[in-house]
Parts: structure tokens; C-alpha cells; sequence
């Protein structure tokens, strides 16, 4: 099993764009898609032609993505503010990945034109189960975000840590975020053909799209936007893959085009958030804090 490692915070990424009037999001999202992208089901399973999508990334939305209402990003937008994204996992460091910041801001440049995204990209070494989450709640009390962009559950899937362990401790870490009233998307693990028949493997990618249900927040299924990119291609996951489990630079571009679409689709599902004077205040965040029960 992996060691915790230090977390090594990156720069926010700024885009400030011309501020436009925030009713006319939904004409944004529904300019950028398709009737059958912002039905309640994903494209149609035998598509792989999805809008915004580069010709190299496209894959059939029912592989690609599963939607629920984001609140906090609608609340954002209402208030006429740059929205706030903590985007976690992946590395920091220099390398590739340090590139998927500016991906994922080109990409929501696209996918939401017009709007004010500030994004903080940060890395998050170690499994979930052995402690990574209690990072991430105090990476989330730092930034404040409206929205939590988080790839999980490779680093415990490589290290074979137990699957129930980790649906717990997932579990448990996004209803802490939502509690909170911030958003989460989750991106499931990376697909590999040496891990494909893999057992323990598969369990932790199950685990990752059950705990999404659950708590009913938005998946990037990129498990499965992988495999069926990989089918495509003479090279195989070669060429979206580079060295230990990291994505390559179109790899990563790709990442970044189905997070940005699956919060667009998701957009569209979200309805107006309730009267905060209705609702309970939720505790200021501390760090490092527990989910409650």
C-alpha cells in the first residue's frame, strides 16, 4: 500500500471572461447541447458522436457520464460570481498533469461561455481508505469552493485496499462536502487492460459509481470513456496513457472535455436552490473535521 505523501497545492488557475446575465445560462447549456444530452438518460448508448466533444475524445454519453443537480454551481451563477472549483487527484507536480488546470478551463470556456471560473488544482498521493480523505477536507476548508472536481479511487484500486473500507470513507467524505453546501463531481479510476480482468480492481470502479448514487452527486465515468477510447485505436490505451497510471496529454485533455460536459448536462438538471433563510446554516468549516455519524 502507498504512503501518504506530502500534498503539494498548484496555482489557481483565473479565467475571467465578459460577465453575462446569469438567466441566460440555461440557453447557454442548451446552445452547447443536444435534446438527447439534456434528457434525463445520457445519449443514446450507440452514439459516440457527442456535442462539444473533440473528434479524438467522443464517447457515447451513457459511457461517459451520469447527471444529478449541482445547487451550489446554480447558486454561484444566480449571484452573478466567478464560480469556485477545487479540482483534487491526479498530480500537482510538474509534468502532464499539471496541465489539466488550463485543459479544464479551456474546456468550461467552451462548455459555459461566458462565465467566471476559478479553478485550484491540487494533488492528493495515497488511498482514500488509509486517511487521503481527511486531506481533502482540509483542502476543501482552504479553498471554499462551490464545486469539488475530484478523481478517486486508482491510488486504492492499485493498492488493492478494501473495497467496502473505501466505499465508507468515500461515502462518508462526500456527504461531509455536500453537508457543507458545496458541490461534487466524482471521476472514477483510470482504465488499463492489465487491470481490466482484474477483480479487486473492478470493485473499488463499482464502489466509486455506488457511493455516486448514493449521495446523488454527478460521475465522470472514465473507466469506461477509456476503455471504449482504447477500442478505437490501434494502440490500444497507449495513446491516452502514459507511465503509472497517469494520462498522457490527450488523455488528459479528454478528462477534461467529459468533466466539462458532465457539468454542463448536470446544469441542466439542477433546479433553483432553496431560500437560504429556509434553510439550516451548516457549521463553519475547520480543518481537519469529521463527517458527521
Amino acid at each position: 500500500m502507498a504512503h501518504p505523501q506530502q500534498v503539494v497545492p498548484a496555482p489557481a488557475v483565473r479565467r475571467a471572461r465578459a460577465s453575462g446575465p446569469r438567466w441566460a445560462l440555461a440557453a447557454l447549456v442548451l446552445a452547447f447541447m443536444t435534446p438527447a444530452a439534456a434528457a434525463e438518460q445520457p445519449a443514446d448508448p450507440g452514439s459516440g458522436d457527442q456535442p462539444g466533444l473533440s473528434q479524438e475524445c467522443r464517447v457515447p454519453g451513457a459511457q461517459l457520464y451520469t447527471m444529478a443537480k449541482l445547487g451550489a454551481v446554480r447558486t454561484a451563477l444566480s449571484e452573478n460570481r466567478a464560480l469556485k472549483i477545487l479540482a483534487i487527484g491526479g498530480s500537482a507536480a510538474p509534468g502532464a498533469s499539471a496541465s489539466y488546470p488550463a485543459k479544464l478551463e479551456a474546456a468550461l470556456e467552451r462548455a459555459l461561455p461566458k462565465i467566471d471560473v476559478t479553478i485550484d488544482h491540487r494533488g492528493l498521493p495515497g488511498e482514500i481508505a488509509s486517511g487521503a480523505s481527511e486531506r481533502l477536507r482540509t483542502m476543501v476548508a482552504e479553498a471554499e469552493p462551490d464545486l469539488v472536481v475530484w478523481q478517486v479511487g486508482t491510488h486504492d484500486a492499485i493498492a488493492r485496499v478494501d473495497a467496502d473500507a473505501f466505499a465508507s470513507e468515500l461515502s462518508e467524505a462526500v456527504a461531509w462536502i455536500r453537508s457543507h453546501g458545496i458541490d461534487v463531481v466524482l471521476v472514477d479510476p483510470i482504465y488499463t487492460a492489465s487491470m481490466a480482468a482484474d477483480v479487486d480492481y473492478n470493485r473499488i470502479v463499482d464502489a466509486v459509481r455506488t457511493v455516486a448514487a448514493q449521495q446523488q452527486v454527478p460521475l465522470v465515468r472514465r473507466y469506461e470513456a477509456l476503455h471504449y477510447l482504447s477500442s478505437r485505436s490501434d494502440k490500444g490505451e497507449g495513446h491516452m496513457l502514459g507511465r503509472q497510471f497517469r494520462l498522457n496529454d490527450l488523455g488528459l485533455r479528454c478528462m477534461a472535455e467529459h468533466v466539462a460536459l458532465t457539468i454542463a448536462t448536470s446544469l441542466m438538471r439542477t433546479e433553483p436552490a432553496p431560500d437560504p433563510k429556509l434553510a439550516p446554516a451548516a457549521p463553519p468549516l475547520t480543518e481537519p473535521q469529521r463527517a458527521p455519524g
